[in-house]
């Protein structure tokens, strides 16, 4: 009976484990006003036929706070990946120059940093959610466990301290993420 529930335990934190990492994942594509590489995470290129990752076609690197430059491996690549960056919808102007892509990340507006900072508080609802659902069902589980009344509690209680450290993980995470948005 134990390894059921330690089972029902282990599925609950993986669960919450997955939508911390999805909630990561999202707020590293959230820009905060300074370039990073993770920026164009999301940017997906025409390569040859298949949609393929841009880390997978170029090197994508920093020379300043404010400045990406795409390096290509293949010279051909240099339209597709152009055009895949402006199709991502980021906000941002590639410039070709024949060798490499260089793209001036503008400084944030008031009015877009608050935006940014709402869709990081979407993004950590929807992690929130997903804990609450693994929660959900590490609770029906356990209730459909043949055993007493008092361990069906403990476990219960031992799921909504698991629940609690992971809902206060993200608020963490969430305020980081927020100052670093609203940071000039």
């Amino acid at each position: 009976m134990n390894e059921e529930i330690e089972f029902i335990l282990d599925t609950a934190k993986e669960a919450m484990e997955k939508a911390m990492a999805h909630l990561e994942k999202e707020l590293r594509t959230i820009r905060a006003g300074k370039a990073t590489p993770s920026m164009l995470g999301t940017v997906m290129v025409d390569y040859y036929g298949s949609q393929t990752p841009l880390s997978q076609v170029a090197n994508v690197n920093t020379p300043d706070p404010r400045t990406l430059s795409v390096q290509p491996w293949e010279k051909n690549m240099l339209q597709p990946i152009e055009k895949a960056i402006q199709i991502a919808n980021l906000g941002l102007n590639p410039m070709n120059n024949g060798d490499i892509i260089m793209i001036n990340v503008p400084p944030l507006t008031e009015e877009r940093r608050i935006n940014l900072a709402k869709q990081a508080k979407a993004e950590a609802e929807d992690a929130k959610v997903g804990i609450r659902n693994a929660r959900k069902d590490a609770n029906n589980d356990t209730k459909k466990l043949d055993i007493s009344d008092d361990l069906k509690k403990i476990v219960e209680d031992d799921v909504q301290k698991l629940t609690d450290a992971f809902v206060k993980k993200t608020e963490e995470i969430l305020s980081v993420k927020e100052e670093e948005i609203m940071k000039i």
